[in-house]
């Protein structure tokens, strides 16, 4: 047998040295991949279900007495997805089990059309409940999330609203005169400056002091840029 083997299906050619898998066997592989993906959803909001396989009955197995169940580099958990199941010993070999989860928690909708540039307000948005495994990635869940953004481009009513549609609003914009506060180890300082790019809280903006220098800092919601991380 080779040192490592890793099979989307195994092939019957693993019939020549495999005792073949039990229905039982295979009930119990399931059920510790189903409960792999059940602690990573553990902080998921939401009415999480998972059920994994089925798994070929005809799947021959190679012994194992130490399987552990692990997640995909790049894998989605939400909808049909794949997830590994591993043998650490005596040999080594991985398998792909499918995999359906179902979140049923709520999300957000656009409660009319939304025009480009728009700055949503409360009245924008709607709450509806599904399974937000079905949904794309990024979904919006709470409307806070999306309350004083600005949409990115048009929608239709109804649309459920990711967070790729929207663009933070900005505190400073290009030109603009802002206030530099530099952090350091038992010390703070001010400078002025322009500001050479627009930017919403929490984004990297360059800045050019009076004396030509330019310094990159994170914008502040109040207009500021910290330079340097902050004091404890």
């Amino acid at each position: 047998m080779k040192p490592f083997l890793t099979l989307l299906f195994f092939c019957w050619s693993l019939a020549g040295f495999a005792a073949p898998a039990h229905a039982d066997d295979h009930a119990a592989l399931l059920k510790l991949v189903e409960n792999h993906v059940l602690g990573q959803l553990q902080n998921q909001g939401g009415q999480v279900s998972v059920r994994a396989g089925p798994l070929d009955p005809r799947m021959r197995l190679p012994a194992c007495s130490s399987y552990q169940a692990f997640t995909p580099n790049g894998a989605r958990l939400q909808g049909n997805t794949s997830i590994g199941l591993r043998c650490n010993a005596p040999g080594r070999w991985s398998i792909f089990v499918p995999v359906r989860i179902s979140i049923l928690g709520n999300y957000v909708t656009t409660a009319a059309p939304l025009t480009t540039g728009q700055v949503l307000q409360a009245t924008d948005l709607t709450v509806q409940s599904g399974d937000l495994g079905a949904l794309p990635a990024g979904i919006i869940t709470d409307p806070a999330q999306a309350i004083g953004k600005t949409v990115r481009f048009s929608l239709p009513a109804g649309q459920p609203l990711r967070q790729d549609q929207l663009t933070a609003p900005l505190v400073i914009q290009q030109g603009q005169s802002v206030q530099l506060v530099f952090h350091g180890p038992g010390f703070t300082a001010t400078n002025e400056g322009k500001a050479l790019n627009n930017a919403s809280e929490g984004q990297i903006i360059q800045v050019r002091t009076p004396s030509g220098l330019i310094v990159s800092g994170m914008a502040q919601a109040d207009g500021t840029v910290r330079v340097g991380q902050s004091s404890p």
